[in-house]
């Protein structure tokens, strides 16, 4: 088995890191790791830093039986549900966003998909947010078919987020309703249709190390350059909802080991480091490169102004 240095070496230089090699990795010695993994960042991406934000465009009231989601009609949780926001409230987050310095934004909608009705709501709305605030845009809203996928990029869109949430061997312990080939099949479609794709994970949910190496060879086998990584935020009311947070070494630990298995891609701090003390600053130096900030879906986040600090202070340009 090769060496911490030399499996650096050889993912710097373009050569993939294999499964064993990656399992491998994940047993070292995790100063070793985060630092190597952070040069493999430095090597391959630079110091620059990617920052966007989201929207809840629709909450709740979701016919799918996600096992960590607050939005499922499952489940009994304390989340707020509405239908689709309107053009005003959707541009006004767009407006304070950009203010803040963010340059890509997203509306995340609830629900198996949209109807035709409601993807040409937005596309007005995403055209608006192109015309008024100069943002890159990217769009969640489910397993859509080609023709609205067309529908979107022709408003604007240039990225579109659908994530796998965990390995295919353990995807079946977190849904039941939709599989994972009916997520690669959306996220092949988007990117027939012209978009870049955002997809990650959650970790944390009771999965292995080895089903969060799985998730991101399967993401570096679609060609996947912008990996959002949550870490399971516990919901009351939710089938996980009484999961131990992760520790935040093992959240450095797999950042690192997703770095070295993806090394071109920006590894993206999600949902749930609001509950690491240091807000996901030490993932900053374990191969992350990009992050998601202000609020997530139904929880808390980080502003964009704490955000922004912290990532000029780690020595990154936005």
């Amino acid at each position: 088995m090769m060496t911490v240095r030399e499996l650096r070496e050889k993912a710097t230089g373009g050569c993939p890191v294999s499964r064993e090699e990656a399992i491998f990795l994940a047993g070292t010695e995790l100063s070793e790791l985060c630092r190597a993994a952070d040069e493999v960042r430095q090597a391959v991406c630079g110091d620059t830093f990617d920052l966007c934000s989201i929207v809840n465009g629709k909450s709740g009231s979701c016919p799918e039986d996600c096992k960590f989601c607050a939005q499922s009609a499952h489940y009994k949780t304390d989340t707020k549900f509405y239908g689709l926001l309107g053009m005003g409230e959707i541009l006004k987050a767009a407006r304070r966003n950009r203010a803040c310095g963010v340059r890509r934004f997203s509306i995340v909608t609830s629900g198996k998909r949209l109807t035709d009705g409601e993807i040409e709501q937005l596309c007005a709305v995403y055209r608006k947010i192109g015309e008024e605030c100069g943002l890159s845009l990217c769009a969640s809203h489910g397993l859509l078919s080609r023709r609205q996928f067309d529908m979107l990029r022709q408003a604007g869109v240039s990225r579109y987020h659908n994530n796998l949430e965990t390995s295919r061997g353990y995807f079946r312990r977190i849904c039941t309703t939709h599989s994972y080939d009916d997520k690669i099949a959306a996220i092949r479609a988007a990117q027939d249709a012209g978009f870049t794709v955002c997809s990650g994970g959650i970790i944390g949910m009771g999965e292995s190390m080895e089903d969060r190496i799985d998730l991101a060879l399967t993401l570096r086998e679609l060609e996947i350059r912008s990996v959002p990584l949550n870490i399971l935020n516990p919901v009351e009311g939710t089938p996980l909802g009484g999961s131990p947070v992760l520790d935040g070494e093992e959240a450095e630990r797999t950042a690192a080991v997703f770095r070295f298995l993806l090394p071109r891609a920006q590894i993206r701090l999600a949902g749930g480091r609001i509950n690491f003390r240091d807000r996901g600053r030490r993932m900053l130096r374990s191969g992350v490169n990009a992050a998601i900030t202000g609020d997530m879906l139904t929880t808390a986040g980080i502003t964009a102004k704490q955000d922004t600090e912290m990532i000029w202070s780690c020595g990154f340009r936005l």
